[in-house]
């Protein structure tokens, strides 16, 4: 892992054309729903976190619209939960960007900063983006520890670190022990895993527990 700086990472623009697929949709969007953030989402949480919690991507009515990673959604009420269950967040979650909820001792980003149609980045759009997540696990002192949540966050992580997928293979509750760094994986905590019984509340709790004590964070 790259030592970390003081410096913010970098950021794309709100009119990034990185991805003209995304750039388009995100315009379309734009007209459809002016009030919407619409752009590229920011990363949530302090640089001195020691947690980064990694998705795939904003959701169309969750990120995208309020502009805060995980928030306006159910898989943010999953997350944002676990968190304040183990201590790393505080306040209330109001599924708002100025619900005046903070982490504590987490950060919270995407692989892919801006919504996809159908929820799907496409292999491009990850290489374009990868930059971004490069600069920010650079920009955080203190990091010891990253929860991949999804098999594409997981693979995102393990291309900005420079290993092969093959030697570190993504299964739920796994640690993957890698220079400077512990991974843990967990399943997308999206409706959708939920309400199939794909992931339950207690296996995303244990994924972000075990990820806790391997970088022996205490338990609030």
């Amino acid at each position: 892992m790259t030592p970390g700086h003081d410096r913010p990472p970098a950021e794309p623009g709100r009119d990034c054309r990185l991805c003209p697929r995304l750039a388009d949709f995100r315009h379309a969007n734009r007209a459809a729903h002016p009030d919407w953030h619409n752009a590229p989402v920011p990363s949530f949480g302090g640089l001195d976190a020691r947690i980064l919690v990694v998705g795939l991507a904003p959701g169309l009515k969750g990120a995208n619209r309020t502009g805060r990673p995980f928030t306006g959604d159910y898989a943010g009420n999953l997350l944002y939960d676990a968190l304040t269950g183990f201590g790393l967040a505080r306040g209330r979650y109001g599924a708002r960007a100025d619900d005046g909820f903070t982490l504590a001792g987490a950060r919270v980003t995407n692989a892919v900063r801006c919504a996809p149609p159908v929820n799907k980045p496409l292999p491009a759009e990850f290489v374009a983006c990868r930059p971004f997540l490069a600069a920010e696990i650079a920009a955080m002192p203190n990091l010891s520890g990253i929860l991949a949540v999804g098999r594409d966050a997981h693979d995102a992580v393990l291309a900005v670190l420079g290993l092969r997928k093959s030697a570190h293979p993504f299964a739920h509750g796994r640690l993957h022990r890698l220079p400077g760094v512990i991974l843990a994986d967990s399943y997308h905590c999206s409706r959708y895993n939920t309400n199939t019984g794909r992931l339950t509340e207690a296996m995303f709790h244990a994924a972000l527990g075990g990820l806790i004590e391997a970088v022996a964070i205490p338990i609030l």
